[in-house]
């Protein structure tokens, strides 16, 4: 009986999945491309580690990160100066369409260079929340919307483009894709679009209806529940952005 066996018949060299091939603990594992950035980032322990596993697209995000919180920055510095001065309230103002500059140009770097990492989606997010989310609350509050009811309702401005940040990372995998493999549509409206409240804050700015000038006045002034009802702009931009039902095309 010949027990020899035909070389055609021998187990095959795995072919690495996703042309990665992962080494733990010496011996062959088979990794998604993700997978083995997460172990790059559990088990690199260099200096400066986590730059090094940044693509130019996650520097580009941080970039919008940076003109986030330079426009909270300007915001505060027009608080503490002269409220007849605007120039660190203009300079609040033009930081965040940079902000979506840089917003775009991320996505567009990863798909020509062809390269993304883990963190790229968490960035954008968060950079996304500074933005578009604190800085038009603090620009906001800069021009006028200090009571104690326009504070709450820009904080559930803020906590509605959190909410939805997080809600957009975890269901966007689920989304309807179309043939290119991107999502049909957003859930709620993307936090960019609250550019527009930033606009129309320009706007009075030009015109100079901030503070005591804000359109539409003050209802209940000198009393607990004061509030401006211009501030409620921001809470019909909150509840959009959190809404399950509206579905805006994803151009």
């Amino acid at each position: 009986m010949n027990y020899s066996k035909n070389p055609d018949d021998m187990p095959r060299p795995r072919k690495p999945q996703n042309d990665v091939d992962v080494q733990v603990n010496g011996n062959s594992k088979p990794s998604t491309s993700e997978e083995a950035q997460l172990l790059a980032f559990t088990t690199d322990h260099r200096h400066l580690s986590l730059i090094r596993t940044l693509h130019m697209a996650d520097f580009i995000t941080l970039l919008n990160g940076l003109c986030g919180l330079m426009s909270i920055f300007s915001s505060l510095r027009y608080c503490l100066g002269d409220p007849n001065d605007y120039f660190n309230l203009w300079l609040a103002i033009a930081f965040t369409p940079f902000g979506l500059f840089f917003d775009f140009m991320d996505g567009k770097v990863a798909r020509l260079r062809k390269k993304s990492s883990l963190m790229g989606q968490e960035l954008d997010s968060l950079a996304d929340l500074v933005s578009f989310g604190v800085a038009p609350s603090c620009c906001a509050f800069s021009i006028g919307f200090r009571t104690g009811i326009d504070n709450a309702v820009l904080v559930y401005f803020v906590l509605c483009g959190l909410s939805r940040l997080a809600r957009f990372n975890v269901t966007v995998a689920n989304l309807p894709k179309d043939k290119s493999g991107k999502s049909k549509y957003f859930e709620g409206t993307p936090i960019p679009t609250t550019l527009s409240l930033v606009f129309l804050m320009a706007y009075w700015v030009h015109r100079k209806w901030i503070v005591d000038d804000i359109p539409y006045g003050v209802v209940g002034r000198d009393t607990w529940y004061a509030v401006h009802p211009a501030v409620g702009l921001f809470f019909i931009s909150g509840c959009a952005m959190i809404s399950k039902s509206l579905h805006i095309p994803k151009i």
